[in-house]
């Protein structure tokens, strides 16, 4: 026993380790064969055992060391498990690696956010290089024993939610709050990205980083969808409604060669800014796959495009008087003051609906990060599967965009129903007050079918240079606006009030004028290729309409009509004169009541039909 207690005041661990196991093969031998009194043999056990707990405080002070090296620690543990003091040993394992990453975190200081990156990479390397190491020595010193293998899981995870309170308090919280999601995103990842070599060794960390990090992201998500809206906002207030290519040095171009520099979309200046702003979102959140954030992140977008739409309706004139819209407090927006700015902002609207915000969509698809490396079959099939999706997003952003395209056809039929004075033009007395004086009039399209014409001409004009390759949706806008003002017509009761129970009978002249602007309506939206099936149906039951109003009356209303070749006739000389495209060189050869000579007599397209 003397020999041990040098053994121990000199630290010789494993020669001690040797005498005590000699000395308990002694003590057992002399229990055996009863060579020694049971007093001297109790005094021998109990010296083994005070000298066995002395052993094993000293290793354990020992492993409490700060200056303590790995290889001692690995030694002081082994040893005080031959010692048949495992769990001590291994808390006290883990327990003085959590004292080295306690001390180590302690150097670190995050300073400036623009710092927070350098600091989320040290610190990250910092604590999952100590749960790995505490890894490798659990398993090296007590293999994979369940109790053990539990406890190294609930220190990991202790170790790694200490680390995320950390990196969420010092780099996440501040840009979160303000929207700054690719910093937050940049952390995250980093963090992640560290996380998962554990997985090699059975540690499965990264459900706790997602715990805690989860929220951070999302409040970044928010904050940046509503940072898109303020820009997109300020920008709007400003905006001169002029389609130009897209600003250099934007992120989500890079260093895009010329080629592609040239094939860039032309936008307004705050759709350029929206446009960016959301691809810049999709590529700051793609990489977080695992967070699950990407139906989150679309449905912002979309929710974001929803405001965006509603300032571009507010920038209609009289939008501010006409449309209620409610909750999204951006009303100050700069008004389109020509049909080519208010045309553009269609033309905003469709090709982010169309093209833009879809394409941003696909940088949130799970296969995108590994898309380059797949096969190229497999991609086919991921494209296959994402076509539904697509699809259904591309069709909730057509009918927002549809709501733009419906206020900025409501807007020009309402410019050409009601006067600058609030009073309806389109009324029922242009056709009334025709037989009154009973003079056959020179016959031309009423003025307001005139300047519906020449306004859809316009804009068809303008249409053909900012919907190339959406030529359909540039179609279906003269449709739309051509059935606003006929739909008008057909469901205004006070005309038809007036028409078929007011106590002026519609007479053969306003019957015929009211047939010629309809057939008038007829042929140029034919001639322009926007004639629908329901505006051709909707005019013919008007038409049919007023016949009966005249027929109420006991009038046979087919025996004061011409034949339909005249309304033909006439309606393309009308389109002919507003177009600058009439020839009458050999009118003088024409009969007197021909329509080219009819038509040929006004001095002015505008001062032909009732007022």
């Amino acid at each position: 026993m003397e020999s041990l207690e040098v053994l121990l005041a000199e630290r010789r661990v494993d020669e001690a380790l040797d005498a005590l196991d000699e000395g308990e093969s002694v003590a057992k031998e002399a229990r055996d064969r009863q060579t020694l009194p049971p007093a001297d043999l109790q005094s021998l056990q109990t010296a083994i055992f005070e000298q066995r707990q002395k052993l094993a405080d000293q290793l354990a002070d020992a492993a409490c060391q700060a200056s303590i090296s790995g290889y001692e620690l690995r030694s002081a543990v082994m040893a005080l498990k031959r010692l048949g003091d495992g769990p001590r040993a291994h808390t006290l394992l883990l327990t003085s690696h959590q004292q080295k990453l306690k001390s180590n975190t302690q150097s670190l200081h995050p300073s400036a956010a623009s710092h927070g990156v350098a600091y989320t990479a040290a610190l990250s390397h910092l604590v999952f290089s100590t749960i790995a190491q505490g890894a490798s020595d659990s398993l090296a010193i007590f293999d994979d024993e369940p109790a053990y293998s539990s406890e190294l899981v609930t220190w990991s995870v202790n170790q790694t939610e200490a680390y995320a309170q950390l990196i969420r308090r010092h780099v996440l919280a501040s840009p979160a709050a303000s929207g700054g999601l690719r910093a937050v995103a940049e952390c995250v990842q980093i963090c992640l990205g560290h996380c998962s070599l554990l997985e090699a060794r059975g540690l499965s960390l990264s459900p706790v980083l997602l715990k805690y990090f989860r929220p951070c992201v999302e409040q970044a998500l928010t904050a940046n969808l509503k940072r898109i809206e303020q820009c997109t906002a300020a920008l709007a207030a400003a905006d001169d409604w002029l389609l130009v290519h897209s600003p250099m040095g934007s992120r989500s171009l890079g260093a895009a060669p010329l080629g592609a520099m040239i094939s860039q979309p032309k936008l307004s200046t705050s759709a350029h800014k929206f446009n960016t702003m959301v691809q810049e979102l999709c590529e700051d959140i793609s990489p977080l796959e695992s967070l699950r954030l990407s139906h989150q992140a679309l449905e912002g977008i979309i929710q974001t495009f929803n405001v965006y739409i509603n300032m571009l309706i507010n920038a209609l004139p009289g939008s501010m008087e006409t449309e209620n819209i409610e909750g999204t407090g951006h009303r100050i927006v700069r008004i389109a003051e020509t049909e080519a700015q208010q045309t553009a902002l269609l033309a905003n609207a469709l090709l982010l609906a169309d093209e833009l915000i879809p394409r941003a969509a696909t940088k949130l698809s799970p296969c995108h990060q590994q898309q380059a490396n797949r096969m190229e079959d497999s991609a086919k099939r991921s494209s296959e599967r994402r076509i539904p999706e697509q699809r259904e997003l591309k069709r909730r952003l057509q009918r927002l965009v549809d709501q733009l395209r419906d206020s900025f056809c409501r807007q020009h039929a309402l410019e050409l129903i009601f006067g600058e004075d609030g009073v309806v033009r389109l009324n029922a007395d242009m056709y009334l007050n025709m037989d009154e004086s009973g003079e056959e009039p020179e016959w031309f399209p009423s003025p307001i079918y005139q300047e519906l014409f020449e306004k859809l001409t316009r804009i068809a004009n303008i249409a053909s240079e900012l919907f190339i390759g959406r030529e359909r949706f540039a179609t279906m806008l003269l449709v739309r606006l051509t059935d606003t003002v006929i739909l008008w017509l057909s469901e205004d009761q006070n005309f038809w009030e007036e028409i078929e129970q007011g106590p002026r009978p519609l007479g053969p002249l306003g019957l015929q004028q009211f047939y010629l602007d309809m057939e008038f309506v007829i042929l140029f939206a034919s001639q322009g290729r926007y004639l629908s099936r329901n505006l051709h149906q909707v005019i013919k039951n008007i038409i049919g309409k007023a016949i009966e109003a005249v027929a109420a009356n006991k009038m046979d209303p087919y025996s004061m009509l011409p034949e339909d070749e005249w309304f033909a006739d006439v309606a393309q000389i009308a389109i002919k004169m507003l177009t600058g495209k009439a020839n009458f060189g050999n009118v003088e050869r024409e009969g007197v009541g021909s329509p080219t000579a009819s038509a040929r007599s006004a001095s002015s397209p505008i001062s032909h039909g009732s007022q």
